[in-house]
């Protein structure tokens, strides 16, 4: 496979997986960190070699990171992983039920119900699916800024080696 081919490919792989680190339908992080791993093996040398390794680092941390720093957020405003389960299942089932828009639907709904049945208390409940709300983007955001400087790991990469 030619290099121009190659990066062309990768490139249109970060561009779905940063995406996906938005949209949170497909695990952007952890596609953009592929398919950098996969052009730095390709690749190969220790340029490529390098690039991979920092692919696999950025991508490690990003998924330990997402979960530790919303795990901290959620624990501190007493919200429970079952609520956050709760959430999770419904969401999935909206997916299906309304492509696209019924994972959020779901996920916040499934959220809501869970925390009033386990505080009986509307304002509570709205209270903490917000607190959900906001974890979740603490995710996205860690997610979309470690593919973001894994992207730019392999954007000057890429231009090191054709320039």
């Amino acid at each position: 496979m030619s290099g121009t081919v190659l990066d062309l490919l990768v490139a249109l792989a970060i561009l779905a997986g940063l995406v996906g680190a938005v949209v949170q339908v497909i695990p952007g992080g952890l596609v953009v960190g592929t398919a950098v791993f996969v052009w730095g093996a390709v690749t190969g040398g220790t340029l490529g070699w390098s690039v991979a390794a920092v692919a696999v680092i950025l991508t490690a941390a990003a998924l330990v990171l997402k979960y530790l720093l919303a795990g901290r957020y959620l624990k501190r405003r007493g919200v429970p992983n079952r609520s956050l389960l709760v959430g999770a299942v419904l969401g999935i089932i909206g997916f299906f039920v309304i492509p696209f828009v019924g994972l959020f639907i779901g996920f916040i709904g499934g959220t809501y119900l869970a925390e009033l049945q386990r505080l009986r208390d509307p304002r509570a409940a709205r209270q903490a699916t917000a607190h959900a709300m906001r974890a979740t983007g603490i995710s996205i955001l860690v997610e979309l800024a470690m593919a973001l400087v894994t992207a730019m790991v392999w954007l000057g990469a890429v231009l090191s080696v054709r320039l």
